[in-house]
């Protein structure tokens, strides 16, 4: 089980900033993948640039800058799923006020 580790109180540096603006404003998923080894990788899928000419392929973020987010309480990480030679954690940006009981209580769609 991963768990957070203590909070700096230094500020963002820009490369910081830049992941945590991908995470923020992303798209497509961002996930941190612990394999059965320990390594872990951030990253997320960039879907195919028809207008740039290129393919869709896999983003890795910087570890480094992604655990520091982590630490700092800057980013959560969901629920994982566990495979036999890996465990897959979405990662969302933490919301900032939100109460402790928050993530419990169920959302419920809005309808016309």
């Amino acid at each position: 089980m991963l768990r957070a580790l203590p909070r700096p109180s230094a500020p963002l540096g820009p490369d910081g900033a830049e992941v945590l603006r991908l995470i923020t404003v992303q798209r497509a998923p961002v996930c941190l993948t612990v394999q059965a080894s320990g390594r872990r990788r951030y990253g997320y899928w960039q879907p195919m640039d028809a207008g740039a000419g290129r393919g869709g392929c896999y983003v890795a973020l910087p570890t480094d800058e992604c655990d520091a987010l982590h630490a700092a309480g800057r980013i959560v990480l969901g629920d994982p799923v566990v495979d036999p030679g890996k465990t897959t954690y979405p990662v969302r940006p933490a919301v900032r006020g939100a109460s402790p009981s928050s993530p419990g209580v169920p959302r419920r769609a809005l309808t016309a």
